[in-house]
């Protein structure tokens, strides 16, 4: 775990602020709202090292990517891009939802699941404050199904033949889980996060003995270049045992 930290703090630019995610593409320093995911390590090893270093990156990434990935409805954009001079945000985009100003779903599960973990290890109200924003965002969202399992893009112009996202669903149950420990919102939480998994239980999991071992179907990996359609993911499957557990 110490080296994989170690490792992963490399990719941090103290003028941007964050830690770096992709090393291809258009962008000049990319940043990705799944990385909120990896700041965990980062809390892990300064608990396990004693070593602050790694607890202040992870605190400097998260109030980054607050100050910049968000919108004023508090959808999250998937990537901004960072001037390396200047340190400032430069575009944000979207390169796995539908367009650069839609709200991919599973980048929205990312974002609510990664602020909810980094209050746990800070305990910093404004974390606290932005997963409740993004859970509100969420559950009250207009284009949510009424079984609460997501299409992969909550802008999308028509859901006819769209494929859902089970694996956005699962991490955003897993995180309200979590959130409700924290929140005055506990109740709602709950009766959401209880509706999502009857739904994946009930019509996304797979047949026992089938599916090659998984058991969540139906999840969408990168649909804007035809990769994982509908199909079973491994971290699809993770969050809803860990959202089991957590239940």
């Amino acid at each position: 775990m110490l080296q994989g930290a170690a490792t992963l703090v490399t990719r941090f630019n103290p003028t941007v602020g964050c830690i770096r995610s992709w090393d291809f593409g258009k962008w000049q320093y990319p940043v990705i709202i799944d990385n909120m995911m990896n700041l965990e390590l980062l809390f892990a090893a300064t608990r396990l090292s004693g070593d602050s270093t790694y607890y202040k990156i992870a605190v400097s990434h998260a109030n980054t990517t607050l100050k910049n990935h968000f919108r004023n409805d508090h959808s999250s954009f998937h990537v901004m891009d960072y001037d390396t001079i200047t340190g400032k945000a430069i575009a944000g985009s979207t390169h796995q939802g539908y367009a650069d100003a839609s709200a991919w779903a599973r980048g929205q599960a990312w974002a609510l699941y990664g602020y909810t973990m980094c209050y746990r290890e800070t305990k910093d109200p404004a974390y606290l404050k932005q997963a409740e924003n993004v859970a509100a965002f969420l559950m009250n969202h207009p284009a949510l199904p009424a079984d609460k399992i997501p299409y992969w893009d909550f802008n999308l112009p028509t859901t006819n033949g769209e494929p859902r996202d089970a694996s956005a669903a699962a991490i955003i149950a897993s995180a309200l889980y979590e959130l409700k420990n924290y929140s005055t919102s506990k109740k709602q939480y709950v009766v959401f996060a209880d509706k999502i998994m009857n739904s994946l239980a009930k019509k996304y999991r797979a047949a026992a003995g089938t599916a090659k071992g998984y058991i969540l179907l139906h999840s969408t990996g990168h649909k804007p270049v035809n990769g994982e359609i509908d199909v079973p993911l491994i971290y699809a499957d993770y969050y809803f045992i860990e959202a089991l557990l957590r239940k």
